[in-house]
């Protein structure tokens, strides 16, 4: 099922209660299942940068409303049942780059050049004013009425301060230990979240006291004598290493880097499985499923699956093939210090196999939202947006429906 939406580029998607999806920059609402458009919902003027859905309680009933925000510096409230605009705000001091909902204090936050904490009805609880031009890109929330939010190189941690019917936000630590931008910032489980980095630095943080559990750098070319912890492959020429997305089941995150993949195991400590050509082009957008498989797409148009399999035994010829494939673990053999260690040594570690490719955008991919068993949705820059099925599970579903409707009219 493809439809096409004129005049935009589709970069974001959003799933408010798991029967509508959403497109920008011109946003739509449509149904999953017949990919109907509901409603067209035209307001900002400029490409939306953030979207996220906002349950809340009022009257006893669970609502769940749209949040949009765009670099025409406005922010909105939609009702996705009728598709109106409940609350607009406009004129504000700068873009918003990301939106976070607190669930449990029934607030949400918006970031970009200022911290603003807002509650239901759209009314500004308290703001902090920041002065860097990059502001804040990424959010996360933390235990404790915690929020770790992604400015520049730096991770800042705020404290929300509840007094009664009023809040503040006040920022308590700078985390600086990355040396470029922050491109990703993620939760992980309730206690870990984890960042990444332009130079491929990738940062495993406690929730609780905000240290590092981890530290990862991977790198493409020769690595400096005196680096940290590495993992590194050896190309004939350097290749794009800056993490643009990452994702997490609790256990494992799988990080976007350049082209390739990157599975890191957050309980051990340890790379789980690489792949250094993924796509022909970067590495947009990935998703971490529950069943050890795991989704790509990529600037080169196409959306790829693949799913984590078990190596040949050491002893296999196959083992030398595999060593073209991941690299080496450690500091290079031309230098001085240990041997790197050699891969099949390496416990828990696994292969990443493809397992299917869909071919149909023919511009990058932006984004995909995975409905499960009932489908995926892909948009793209040539302004489609694509509903997939299983071909499989969909012809099963026919049949089972057909000896229905014979069972009913008493044919069979």
């Amino acid at each position: 099922m493809i439809m096409l939406c004129r005049f935009t580029v589709l970069h974001l998607l959003c799933d408010p209660n798991t029967q509508y999806k959403c497109k920008t920059s011109s946003t739509c609402l449509c149904v999953f299942q017949t990919g109907d458009c509901l409603f067209a919902l035209r307001c900002h003027t400029q490409q939306i940068t953030a979207m996220t859905s906002y349950t809340f309680i009022r009257g006893g009933n669970a609502h769940t409303a749209l949040l949009t925000a765009s670099s025409d510096r406005t922010l909105s409230l939609w009702d996705p049942d009728s598709g109106n605009r409940v609350q607009n705000i406009s004129d504000l001091q700068s873009s918003v780059k990301c939106l976070l909902v607190l669930v449990r204090l029934d607030v949400w936050l918006s970031g970009g050049n200022e911290l603003c904490v807002w509650n239901r009805d759209f009314e500004l609880q308290c703001k902090t004013v920041h002065h860097s031009d990059a502001g804040i890109s990424a959010m996360v929330e933390l235990p404790k009425n915690f929020i770790a939010a992604a400015m520049d190189k730096e991770i800042v941690i705020f404290k929300l301060n509840l007094s009664g019917s009023d809040i503040a936000v006040m920022a308590m630590r700078h985390l600086a230990d990355h040396q470029d931008t922050i491109h990703s910032l993620i939760h992980i489980n309730d206690g870990l979240f984890a960042s990444g980095s332009h130079i491929g630095e990738l940062i495993i943080w406690d929730s609780v006291d905000w240290t590092i559990q981890s530290y990862e750098h991977i790198l493409w070319e020769e690595p400096a004598r005196d680096s940290q912890s590495e993992f590194r492959l050896n190309p004939q020429k350097q290749i794009e290493r800056s993490i643009q997305h990452m994702s997490s089941d609790g256990e494992y995150i799988v990080a976007a880097v350049g082209s390739g993949l990157y599975v890191y195991n957050v309980l051990t400590k340890s790379v789980v499985a690489y792949r250094r050509i993924a796509h022909d082009s970067n590495v947009l957008h990935t998703v971490l499923q529950q069943d050890g498989r795991l989704m790509s797409c990529s600037e080169d148009g196409s959306v790829r699956m693949w799913e984590l399999q078990d190596l040949p035994l050491p002893a296999e010829p196959a083992s030398s093939g595999f060593f073209g494939m991941f690299g080496t673990f450690g500091r290079s053999s031309k230098q001085t210090g240990p041997p790197a260690k050699k891969i099949p040594e390496v416990p828990g570690l696994r292969s990443l196999e493809l397992i299917g490719d869909l071919i149909g955008h023919s511009g990058a991919v932006q984004m995909f939202l995975s409905f499960k068993e009932k489908g995926l949705v892909t948009c793209s820059t040539d302004h489609l947006l694509i509903i997939w099925k299983d071909g499989e599970l969909q012809s099963q579903l026919r049949s089972l429906a057909v000896f229905q409707k014979l069972e009913e009219n008493q044919e069979l």
